[in-house]
Formats: structure tokens, C-alpha cells, sequence
């Protein structure tokens, strides 16, 4: 009896997708860091900008994606900026002394302000362009 391992049914689980800023450089390379800590490889890191994305998760608003990331979990359920960042510190063994930090009571607010702050100056923080141009000095 091996045959339902052959059809893609109820016996794969829904992975949790990360959607990022595909077009800024700081926001890919903070992904390349993530996929490396993904040693199980159950992250399906996905692009805001893939056309796809809009129609696989319709009730996500373009510019919300665009202000952070936001990570989707197995059940759907989505976690934007610091919330997302705590959520996948628990899921990646590599990054479980940042999981707590992240916990200590009382401190999500200042995670969040940080990672808005970083979010925000993002492009300054790596030029959005690729060809050098634009970096800092």
C-alpha cells in the first residue's frame, strides 16, 4: 500500500510561506540568511511581486506586504514584521537563542518599533538598485 504517497493529498502538510520585498536587495539578502537557517527546508519563500501571490492569497493587501514581511502559516493564519520574525525564531533551531530574546515579556512592542524602523529605512540600508550605483558610501 504505497500508492497515496504518490498524489499530493492530505498527506502533505501546507507549508508556511514568507512573503517579502523581492525587489529590494537588504530584503533578499536577509532571505538568503533565512533559507540557509531552514535546515529542514519546510520555508517556501515567495516574492510579493510574483503575480501569483495576489491570487494565492487574495485577503493580503499589496501595500501591507510591501511595509514587511509576513509569514503564513500551515493553518493560514498570517504574521506581519516582528510577529513573523518571533514565529519563524521557533520554527528554525539556528535562530532559537533569538526566540528568547524575542519572548521576554512585555518586549514586542520594542521589537516591533525596531522592525519598522529597519523596514522603513531599508532601502537606505541597501539601495534597491543592483548595479552598485546606489550604494552607500
Amino acid at each position: 500500500m504505497t500508492h497515496h504517497h504518490t498524489h499530493s493529498g492530505n498527506t502533505t502538510r501546507t507549508p508556511t510561506t514568507v512573503l517579502y520585498d523581492g525587489q529590494c536587495r537588504f530584503c533578499r539578502s536577509q532571505i538568503a540568511l533565512l533559507r540557509w537557517l531552514d535546515l529542514s527546508g519546510h520555508l517556501v519563500v515567495r516574492s510579493l511581486h510574483d503575480a501569483r501571490v495576489a491570487d494565492d492569497f487574495p485577503d493580503m493587501r499589496h501595500e501591507d506586504l510591501l511595509a514587511q514581511m509576513y509569514v503564513i502559516d500551515p493553518f493560514g493564519k498570517a504574521r506581519g514584521g516582528a510577529e513573523a520574525v518571533r514565529y519563524l525564531s521557533r520554527r528554525l533551531v539556528l535562530l532559537w537563542p533569538l526566540a528568547l530574546l524575542l519572548h521576554i515579556p512585555g518586549t514586542m512592542p520594542l521589537w516591533k518599533t525596531l522592525y519598522a524602523w529597519v523596514a522603513r529605512n531599508r532601502m537606505r540600508l541597501a539601495g534597491r538598485c543592483d548595479d552598485g550605483t546606489c550604494k552607500l558610501p
